[in-house]
């Protein structure tokens, strides 16, 4: 099968302009990128002018849920959610049921998804055994069995000898940590941002504390290992100081943001919307202006959508009782290009290391561009189309977006995933 992409405009090629050109995909492969490649001996032809053609993404913080909670989503609906998205990859984390702590429930996954997914999925596992806290997982043969990265993801490890050793047994096999920086005593049974909303909402406040303190003694650990620590879902301006001191210093730390950390705050919850209820929770406009110039800095290295499934009844209740969590795979791209490109805060050049090189470097991941040979791993995107978010279009099985019922800019139009 021979697709030509006619008059493509692309980016994540160089640091130069995007190129307007053609792309011939010719089976799995990107067989020539050229102007004027005539449509002879092609099975289709695609007309992408005024369209962006981009590779495709990698969302290196995803909650696909499964084994154990697939009432909320499984390893083939949020696979396809991230298709929808434009992700040819993700990393799944281990906060499933039972946690991915073995190297035989890794083994079961890297079955299933051989089985059912439809785009590269890579795993993390539990740092402790159950995400308990209390004995580490058994971290080189989880490596052995090729996992990416090991993280209690929704909880922090509370011991510090403990998360020193994780560090440890981390860098003798050469994966990454990644830290879900919350200290609990501090955050306590906090339901959203402690300031001005949480006091007129009359509700328990997380204080950023809870946050930045946890996230600098990650850091202090991960130094003192001489190993490699990635911070999740960065969403306050004490959290970001801390991280660019680190890296001024030449820690090994990255960091990665989630779209509505740089597009929503914490008076999106005037209305007790529990799909906005969201951990670490949503900050202020003060938050938001400095994470978008994190990102423009390159102190935080990724963006990624902490997609986290909840069914109707773990959210259609009580702002205290509902889960904390957001779907975000499927809008992640387009909020990222009306808050990010559109307002001149990123390049498109920019925006592509957040979305695929960076992570995939933290990552050891080798992926490729767009070039002649590569995988063809495409999305075509209508920079010029408004779309309204509704439940109707997700993939996934879950729908409880903090972005429903919200204007975006840039639509995807076609997804390639190894030429199909």
């Amino acid at each position: 099968m021979k697709t030509l992409i006619k008059n493509a405009k692309i980016v994540g090629i160089s640091a130069s302009r995007p190129k307007e050109t053609d792309i011939l995909i010719d089976s799995e492969k990107i067989a020539n990128i050229d102007s004027g490649i005539s449509p002879k001996g092609a099975d289709r032809v695609i007309d992408v002018t005024g369209k962006i053609v981009m590779p495709a993404l990698m969302d290196m913080h995803v909650h696909l849920r499964e084994p154990g909670r697939e009432d909320k989503e499984d390893i083939k609906t949020g696979t396809r959610a991230a298709l929808a998205g434009g992700f040819g990859s993700v990393l799944a984390m281990p906060n499933t049921e039972p946690a991915i702590d073995s190297k035989e429930i890794v083994r079961y996954l890297k079955d299933k998804i051989k089985e059912e997914a439809c785009v590269d999925v890579f795993l993390s596992a539990a740092i402790t055994k159950g995400r308990q806290g209390n004995e580490l997982s058994d971290v080189e043969g989880l490596a052995k069995e090729g996992i990416k990265a090991i993280t209690d993801d929704g909880d922090s490890v509370e011991s510090s000898q403990l998360m020193l050793e994780a560090f440890k047994k981390a860098k003798e096999n050469n994966i990454v940590v990644i830290c879900h920086s919350e200290d609990k005593t501090l955050s306590k049974q906090g339901v959203l941002n402690l300031g001005f909303s949480s006091t007129c909402l009359g509700l328990r406040g997380i204080p950023k504390s809870a946050e930045f303190m946890r996230v600098a003694r990650d850091i202090k650990l991960a130094e003192k290992a001489d190993a490699k620590v990635h911070i999740a879902h960065v969403s306050c301006k004490e959290s970001i100081e801390v991280i660019a001191k680190a890296k001024k210093k030449g820690i090994k730390v990255s960091a990665e943001t989630a779209p509505h950390y740089f597009s929503l705050s914490e008076e999106d919850l005037w209305n007790f919307d529990t799909n906005k209820k969201i951990n670490p929770p949503l900050r202020n406009e003060e938050d938001i202006l400095a994470i978008k110039q994190a990102l423009a800095d390159g102190v935080i290295d990724v963006i990624a959508s902490d997609h986290a499934p909840h069914t109707e009844n773990e959210k259609d209740i009580e702002f205290e009782r509902a889960e904390f969590g957001t779907i975000g795979l499927e809008t992640e791209l387009a909020v990222a290009f009306t808050e990010l490109i559109k307002k001149n805060v990123l390049s498109w050049q920019e925006l592509i290391d957040k979305f695929l090189i960076s992570p995939a470097k933290i990552l050891g991941i080798k992926k490729s561009l767009i070039k002649v040979g590569a995988s063809a791993d495409l999305i075509i995107f209508d920079p010029n189309k408004e779309w309204k978010v509704s439940k109707k279009s997700f993939y996934s099985k879950s729908k409880n977006s903090c972005f429903l019922g919200r204007k975006l800019q840039g639509k995807i139009e076609r997804v390639f995933y190894k030429g199909k």
